[in-house]
């Protein structure tokens, strides 16, 4: 080993107690002879732990039968999560505007979002910032991502099918992270079932026994895995995997307009695949913070002068990131226009 690379590994000790996923980029977390002494497991048993301390802080904020949700599947499904009139107009609002849209092309599947502000959504887009501003919905998405902090919204559409390639990488069962994360879908369509909707594994966000040595195997050979995505940390799992690991069918959210779904993505989920070309339209948010973080309410995008601005923030950290860093932004400009409109590039894949 030479000195950049001693220098690099002595580095890379410290991420152990981050967000760090990637075995193939990371010489520790990678490390084959770390990971069958158990690091891996070491890393994932403490998240976890440390997750549900805060979960339990979180809980008197939820109601029962949200909680009962979660433990049980690993997720929450609200159908009718809104008023009907309020709903209605909360999607023609968003459907009948221009906003700034970014674009990203992954494996043939388009996904399109717009970051939101909530001190700069225009007056017309009411309904949208109550409902971004909701303590209600902020405390779901806390108490399943097991942390506290600020969620990251955006509208999003996926446009599946409308380009010429069709590999799309979210169409295999996999998990997000190593620890507990939340991802929220409040779908603004109907989802029909063969139009891609969200699937997930219920229990599959429990560390079982099953779990945790299959964990383990992939652990230690995770660094030199053929699948990009897997190599980095998001594990992926086949069919024969869940089966071996005993966990039931997945459900596939099939859903209505108006449900929101909130998961937890260290769970094995996916964008199940469609024979057609799609669109699928909601409101997304995201919250993933460092799982080793024992003071959570400590967030700086939690300031009321950072609360207002998180999507900017989000996008101005990506790209100083990127050119810091001399990586390739995957996200694209857009321009401005409506949410559903088709991507100029893209073709609908004939059939």
């Amino acid at each position: 080993m030479g000195v950049s690379e001693k220098i690099n590994f002595l580095f890379s000790t410290f991420s152990v107690f981050t967000g760090a996923k990637s075995f193939e980029k990371n010489p520790v977390i990678g490390n084959s002879y770390l990971n069958q002494k158990g690091l891996h497991l070491f890393r994932m048993k403490t998240a976890h732990f440390i997750a549900s301390l805060h979960r339990s802080a979180l809980s008197r904020d939820v109601k029962s039968e949200y909680r009962e949700q979660y433990e049980k599947h690993g997720y929450v499904c609200i159908e009718n999560y809104l008023p009907a009139d309020a709903f209605l107009t909360l999607q023609k609002n968003i459907m009948s505007n221009q906003w700034n849209r970014l674009d990203m092309n992954q494996g043939g599947v388009i996904t399109r979002r717009v970051l939101l502000d909530v001190g700069t959504l225009p007056g017309s887009q009411k309904y949208l910032q109550q409902l971004i501003k909701s303590k209600t919905l902020k405390n779901l998405i806390r108490y399943v991502a097991g942390t506290r902090g600020e969620p990251i919204y955006s509208l999003q559409a996926i446009f599946a099918g409308y380009a010429r390639k069709n590999n799309d990488p979210q169409s295999d069962f996999h998990s997000d992270a190593f620890h507990s994360t939340a991802k929220a879908w409040y779908f603004l369509e109907d989802v029909p079932i063969d139009e891609g909707p969200f699937a997930y594994v219920p229990g599959s966000h429990l560390l079982t026994t099953e779990r945790l040595d299959w964990e383990y195997q992939q652990s230690c050979k995770a660094a030199k895995h053929p699948i990009r995505y897997h190599a980095r940390g998001s594990f992926r799992a086949t069919k024969e995997d869940l089966s071996q690991m005993n966990y039931p069918p997945p459900r596939i959210f099939n859903v209505p307009a108006n449900t929101l779904v909130i998961a937890n993505t260290m769970g094995f989920h996916r964008r199940t695949p469609s024979p057609e070309a799609t669109l699928r339209i909601e409101l997304y948010a995201t919250l993933r913070r460092n799982p080793f973080h024992l003071l959570p309410q400590l967030d700086l995008l939690s300031l009321p002068v950072l609360r207002n601005r998180i999507g900017s923030l989000y996008w101005w950290a990506i790209v100083r990131a990127n050119r810091l860093f001399g990586m390739k932004l995957p996200w694209k400009s857009a321009g401005y226009g409506s949410l559903n409109e088709p991507p100029v590039r893209a073709k609908k894949r004939q059939l």
